[in-house]
């Protein structure tokens, strides 16, 4: 390292609020070090999140479509999986983004500090094993150490039969069975990829769907899509106990059931990386292990702040990125606008993809709206047929009002919430959106589609 400070910001954590952070400041003219413990810059979304279990996907899409290739026409054998192959393939894609990110990082003249990060005060950062210099200073920190997976109380994760998913990322193996402990999009995706490999999967969520946060008719139909795929679950219901077998994990069900499996996925949520990074000794206050913010993620230490999944916002990496960046502008003298978590858009990339923006018809009735909705079933849709896939777009709107929420289920949709996004964020009224074309034969119909029907005037919908 050739310099300790002062820099204008000093960012602790180079995941996907940290780096998008100090690249922004950098852009605005502030003099950054970005400081991170792990060898790799990008964080869990790059490293151990996002990519590489989307590369996963992926190659499970492959592996399903040379199956399924004769309905198309097409002559295929599928032999299997080569789990080697697939992991050289995900690590390329891993390596070659982190290769790229750190050449852009570098290129704007960003003080990379390697070693694990510590608060000393409110502006200085202790790193250990850093580059020669042991105390980096700044006029402002920005904490982004990101999030670790988590358990339940009294389950330990030994990374042998009872795995996270940063050891199912590395498994040497496709397991014979597997059972998943959580219905979220951890779970979820990690059952479609190894039902995809040949592996038999039952999930065990406690509340009472799969992806429980999701619009309840987006949950049944991902739940009838699963069950033709030959994917078990058992929702409502919580997890009692485990227990190695001989054969691997026998795992115990409230009310007495078992099921017996050779690996025990837990995937039961992340949690904030906060121990041990100083914040008592600086006074950030904290909540549950998150860093507390306000609307600007400004902690209650006027020259720290903090982003990602570190504080209490939606754990995706595009949130960081949004909060990251938001940091930056504010300390830049800018005046940026706080983020509406309601129209941050969500994705689920199993087979079918989840997608969705805004709110739930649930929480829209919560908050006093009186809504209309309709359903498009993507059965109508030429380009679904194509593709072969299910599934629905349902956008739920205020009467009288806007879009207040679209959600969608099947094959690709999560390249369809992009428009999503912007109608909801820009309060778009059914009826504007009605008036679009869009290009024709692709699923985006199916938006235009739903829209048209809440305007009062369906084409291909039943009214």
């Amino acid at each position: 390292m050739a310099d300790n400070g002062p820099f204008d910001i000093v960012v602790l954590g180079a995941g996907s609020g940290g780096y998008a952070c100090a690249l922004r400041a950098a852009e605005l003219g502030k003099s950054v070090a970005l400081i991170e413990k792990d060898e790799s810059l990008g964080g869990t979304c790059l490293n151990r999140g996002c990519i590489p279990t989307k590369a996963l996907l992926h190659a499970a899409e492959v592996a399903d479509q040379s199956r399924e290739a004769a309905k198309f026409g097409v002559k295929a054998t599928f032999e299997g999986i080569d789990i080697e192959g697939v992991h050289a393939y995900k690590d390329r894609v891993v390596s070659t983004t982190v290769k790229g990110l750190t050449g852009l990082i570098k290129a704007k003249g960003i003080e990379i500090v390697h070693g694990a990060g510590r608060l000393t005060g409110p502006t200085t950062v202790e790193v250990t094993g850093a580059d020669g210099a042991p105390t980096v200073e700044g006029r402002h920190i920005v904490l982004g150490t990101g999030s670790e997976p988590r358990s339940l109380p009294g389950l330990e994760i030994d990374g042998e039969r009872v795995i996270s998913s940063d050891h199912a990322l590395r498994l040497d193996r496709v397991p014979g069975s597997v059972v998943i402990l959580g219905g979220g999009v951890i779970g979820v995706e990690f059952a479609s990829v190894w039902r995809s490999f040949g592996a038999d999967v039952t999930i065990v969520e406690a509340l009472p769907h799969l992806l429980p946060l999701e619009e309840e008719s987006s949950s049944k139909r991902l739940e009838r899509a699963f069950r033709k795929r030959g994917i078990k679950f058992e929702v409502g219901t919580r997890f009692e106990s485990a227990k190695t077998t001989q054969g691997g994990i026998s795992v115990t069900l409230q009310g007495g059931k078992t099921i017996d499996a050779e690996l025990l996925l837990v995937a039961v949520g992340r949690g904030p990386v906060s121990d041990g990074i100083g914040l008592a000794e600086v006074g950030v206050e904290t909540e549950r292990g998150f860093v507390k913010v306000d609307e600007y993620c400004r902690t209650n230490v006027p020259t720290i702040s903090a982003v990602g999944d570190l504080i209490q916002t939606p754990q995706l990496a595009h949130v960081g990125f949004a909060e990251g960046i938001l940091v930056a502008e504010r300390l830049a003298g800018q005046n940026p606008a706080s983020i509406d978590y309601d129209g941050v858009p969500r994705i689920t990339y199993s087979d079918p993809e989840v997608a969705s923006v805004g709110i739930t018809s649930a929480v829209a009735r919560e908050r006093g709206y009186e809504i209309k909705e309709v359903v498009y079933d993507l059965a109508g849709n030429p380009k679904s047929k194509i593709l072969g896939t299910q599934g629905e777009v349902k956008v739920i709107a205020a009467v009288d009002g806007p879009v207040l929420g679209l959600h969608m289920v099947g094959a690709r949709v999560g390249e369809l919430i992009t428009e999503g996004q912007l109608i909801y964020n820009w309060e778009a009224l059914p009826s504007e959106v009605a008036q679009l074309i869009h290009p024709h034969p692709t699923q985006s119909e199916a938006v235009g589609e739903a829209h048209l029907a809440l305007a009062g005037k369906p084409l291909h919908v039943h009214g």
